[in-house]
């Protein structure tokens, strides 16, 4: 039974405190194996940069739940400091919460089983959007270039987290895979802490707090000396950053309004839809992106139980971001990257404007106006999106008074989910970066995402001719790199692998 919620999970004090809070499991982790750095801008040959690609090596072995039980660290690079730090890391960090609920997570896994393609929709016109309204976490993406320059890069890498996580037992079982991705995405962000912070964060705040009276202090400037074609770790640590200010990078409530665009958003897009689940669904689909919380080390006060207690702490923290802008503002930049991506898989020019207007629609006003997303749109487009989505609202309403399932809005989000799928997720030639037994999972997944069970044959007819005829499925094992080669950069963040 679901309980209406309004109480805020978190004091509006405590939240303002969480901006210099990180995680000290992964950040001593990181402080252990890469050591103090240098005075000034390390040279090209400083240990620190070979030991952040050993680690970004070893991460190719993390390959399922089971293959991080016990693990131990071995080839060219590794010492006894880095073996034991990373061994420390994943006999720790790999473990459930108490409170975890298997019936609620394996509920949750049929969720995102269930409506598939219109899934990844959602995910990349709703959920990414919503992550970079935060200038002080788009900012970061800005520094590195990650969306902007490597787009659909980006994206793939943040599907390569949330299949596993959201498959059938990646979170609860050895041969599932959630609990290795997302360890890996944590110890992504304590090495975007350290690069930026120079050191381990904890000292940094330790400083900033001892030097409270004094003018400046808390700031890291932007360090000369940076190579003409610098590499996105060397342009973190070079870049700056306003501590007193902006808080820590990647800090406890940047990874909780992360962890909200995963959860609420997609929930609320749905509602939005007028496709909404039960309440009791929500809830199991908000416990388990909490459990991924756990993992990826956030602090269980800045998680939410109910839809209501979500919308409450994701517009607090909205309004926090939004009151003090970063100049020059990146997320323009980032948003219509983001936009053109899927304007290209999207085969028909008319409909090329539609992730544009799917964003408007989902995300509301402020979002849009964040992210630049309010330029004027042909009219033919305009025209077909809005009339499209308000005859199907309509026809859904009436026939769902004896078809409860049926959903012509749900096909038509389908549509647009598969193309964008088939040309930038599961690209052949660029396959998601996982390992080959995983990718087989996913193709067994999007297979089954063909055919949609829930309305009457002659939908599914129609929707292949305007998809495809037969599987969906791409096969992507077989063009597969090695596992090794496929581990995720370490110059990723939260808001593209989490």
């Amino acid at each position: 039974m679901s309980h209406k919620n309004t109480e805020p999970t978190i004091s509006d004090a405590a939240l303002a405190s969480m901006e210099q809070h990180a995680d000290p499991l992964a950040d001593d982790t990181i402080a252990d194996i890469l050591g103090p750095w240098p005075t000034g801008m390390p040279s090209a040959d400083a240990p620190q940069w070979e030991r952040i690609a050993t680690v970004n090596r070893l991460f190719g072995e993390w390959t399922t739940n089971a293959s991080i039980d016990g693990w131990t660290a071995t080839g060219p690079g590794v010492d006894d400091t880095l073996a034991t730090a990373l061994q420390n890391y994943l006999a720790t960090g790999q473990a459930l919460p108490d409170w975890a609920d298997a019936r609620k997570i394996e509920r949750a896994e049929k969720i995102f089983f269930d409506h598939g393609a219109l899934s990844c929709i959602l995910l990349f016109c709703a959920s990414l959007p919503e992550c970079y309204v935060i200038p002080d976490l788009s900012s970061v993406l800005h520094t590195a270039g990650q969306l902007e320059q490597h787009t659909e890069y980006r994206i793939r890498s943040t599907a390569a987290m949330i299949f596993p996580v959201m498959m059938h037992g990646g979170l609860t079982r050895g041969d599932g895979a959630g609990v290795a991705q997302i360890l890996k995405v944590r110890l992504i962000h304590a090495t975007i802490r350290n690069l930026i912070m120079r050191g381990k964060p904890e000292s940094a705040v330790k400083d900033l707090l001892a030097q409270l009276n004094i003018v400046g202090a808390g700031q890291l400037g932007q360090l000369p000396g940076l190579p003409p074609k610098p590499t996105m770790y060397q342009a973190l640590f070079a870049r700056g950053w306003d501590l007193a200010n902006d808080g820590l990078p990647c800090n406890q409530e940047e990874l909780a309004y992360t962890l909200l665009t995963f959860g609420y958003v997609f929930l609320r897009s749905m509602r939005r839809l007028g496709i909404g689940l039960p309440a009791h669904d929500e809830e199991a689909y908000l416990h388990a992106w909490n459990v991924v919380g756990h993992i990826l080390g956030i602090e269980r006060e800045l998680m939410v139980d109910t839809m209501d207690q979500a919308k409450d702490l994701m517009a607090r923290m909205q309004a926090r971001g939004r009151a003090e802008p970063v100049s020059p503002d990146p997320r323009p930049a980032l948003g219509q990257a983001l936009m053109a991506t899927m304007a290209t898989s999207i085969p028909w020019d008319i409909a090329k404007p539609f992730p544009q207007l799917m964003t408007r629609f989902l995300c509301g006003k402020a979002t849009a106006g964040d992210l630049g997303l309010t330029q004027p749109v042909p009219w033919s487009s305009a025209l077909l999106f809005w009339g499209v989505l308000l005859v199907a609202r309509v026809v859904d309403w009436v026939l769902r008074l004896v078809l409860p399932r049926f959903s012509i809005v749900r096909t038509l989000t389908r549509i647009l989910g598969y193309h964008f799928m088939s040309r930038v997720l599961m690209s052949q030639t660029r396959p998601l970066q996982l390992p080959s037994e995983l990718l087989n999972q996913v193709d067994g997944v999007v297979h089954n995402w063909s055919d949609d069970p829930h309305v009457p044959k002659w939908i599914n007819r129609i929707e292949d001719r305007l998809t495809t005829h037969g599987t969906w499925s791409l096969k992507l094992a077989a063009s597969a790199r090695p596992a090794a080669a496929a581990a995720p950069q370490p110059a990723a963040t939260a808001q593209e692998t989490a």
